[in-house]
């Protein structure tokens, strides 16, 4: 039997026979983790639960953490109840909250009270705020390092309590009421003379409050290209760390999930393979119903203007054209100006900025393409359906980036997800508003 990741995820298709289980668990101890963890990715839950029982117990408990938090929780049932409480007594608070967000009320409940008071406190804390927040994915493992403390102090609680904290990199230090009052790096701490007060050697902190946003905290924790961000509550107590990996994998999160729904899907949040049927079934099918009946609207459009198409047959010619570039103009707004939200480019008070902005860009792609399609169409067929064909390409270029660009923002402004109101409602909407400029156009100018 070979090393090889592919063999060995062939065979562990198979129902193994004890033989083959034994050879199969060698063979995965001399595998590469990152292998390993890309065969239990690729695995239904049923055949990735064999997989953990043959390796040993820290090569699981790595595997286990390296997975997502939706995928952790298909797992549970595959496991062992021994299995499933090591892997979550392991590990790390904020971890632990995003599993109990994917299983249910039950099973959270179930799991929680396996844990030792103390870890469960700290877990309580975490759960404490709300989703979507930065507290909800900080770290409550800190060291507490007084500012009046000595470095020769503070380093030698650093040594005695390393292994029980998220990171020694970036310390936070409050003062006795355990507000935060400033910042200092390990590498600071080692390098100034044991005598001075931290108080000394301290920086300004760079911080965050618990309830704000995860996704735009993260976004600039990363553009800081700081290690970690102490995070307060609303009095200014620290209370956890915001580090660069979970930043990373917030920021991660919320791009694949705007990439789906921009592509018209919920995302899956787990990897393709080890997803169930089910579940990539209902990430498109309410999707496709709501595109459906949308599109609706464009049919009933074509129908009112049935007269107009059996008078002037040339126009159903240049309907793919026109819907098409009214969409694209109308995709290409959203995207730039839902990535800028995200960036923090552009905030709600901005709206009318970016109508004015879009309005302009969508008037010259317009004039470039109508003047490039009234040429074309006024070769081919006569000047009049050359200018019906060149003035509805401005006005839909000019229409479609007006709206493409309001749509995120107004988006934000309710509460919803801007990446919703991108490609698949913009597309619709551009599909028959350009209709119905198109055949208004053609009416005026053809006389019909």
């Amino acid at each position: 039997m070979s090393e090889n990741p592919i063999e060995l995820e062939r065979v562990l298709r198979t129902d193994l026979s004890p033989d083959e289980a034994s050879r199969v668990s060698e063979l995965l101890t001399n595998t590469r983790i990152q292998d390993v963890i890309r065969l239990v990715e690729r695995m239904p839950a049923a055949k990735a639960g064999v997989l953990f029982r043959l390796l040993s117990q820290d090569r699981a408990l790595t595997v286990f953490e390296a997975l997502d938090a939706r995928h952790q929780a298909d797992l549970i049932g595959a496991l062992h109840d021994e299995d499933v409480l090591r892997y979550f007594d392991e590990m790390d608070p904020d971890d632990r909250v995003s599993l109990l967000d994917e299983v249910p009320a039950e099973v959270a409940d179930e799991l929680l009270r396996t844990l030792e008071k103390s870890e469960r406190d700290i877990t309580g804390i975490v759960l404490g705020y709300p989703r979507g927040s930065v507290g909800r994915r900080m770290s409550p493992e800190i060291l507490v390092l007084y500012q009046d403390m000595t470095v020769g102090d503070a380093l030698a609680i650093l040594k005695r309590r390393a292994s029980e904290i998220e990171t020694i990199y970036t310390l936070p230090i409050v003062n006795r009421e355990r507000k935060l009052t400033g910042i200092c790096s390990f590498r600071d701490l080692y390098t100034a003379d044991p005598h001075q007060h931290l108080s000394d050697i301290m920086a300004e902190a760079v911080s965050a409050r618990a309830n704000d946003a995860a996704e735009s905290t993260a976004r600039w924790l990363l553009t800081l290209d700081h290690l970690a961000m102490p995070v307060t509550d609303e009095t200014g107590r620290l209370v956890g760390l915001l580090t660069f990996d979970d930043a990373h994998e917030i920021v991660e999160e919320a791009d694949t999930e705007d990439a789906a729904r921009g592509g018209g899907h919920e995302p899956l949040q787990q990897p393709y393979l080890s997803t169930p049927l089910a579940k990539v079934v209902r990430s498109r099918i309410v999707w496709l119903l709501v595109l459906a009946l949308s599109a609706i609207f464009t049919v009933q459009v074509l129908d009112s203007f049935e007269d107009t198409l059996a008078t002037a047959v040339v126009l159903a010619l240049f309907i793919p054209l026109l819907t098409g570039t009214a969409g694209n103009t109308g995709n290409q707004a959203a995207t730039t100006v839902t990535r800028a939200l995200a960036l923090g480019d552009v905030r709600k008070s901005d709206v009318f900025r970016v109508l004015w902005r879009e309005m302009r860009v969508g008037f010259f792609l317009g004039t470039l393409l109508g003047t490039l399609g009234f040429g074309l169409a006024s070769l081919v067929y006569s000047t009049q359906v050359g200018m019906v064909i060149g003035f509805t390409l401005v006005a839909v270029c000019t229409m479609a980036a007006s709206i493409g660009g309001i749509m995120p923002i107004i988006a934000k402004a309710i509460g919803a997800d801007p990446a919703v109101f991108s490609n698949p409602f913009i597309s619709t909407f551009s599909d028959a508003t350009g209709l119905i400029i198109y055949f208004m156009i053609a009416k005026a100018i053809l006389g019909i």
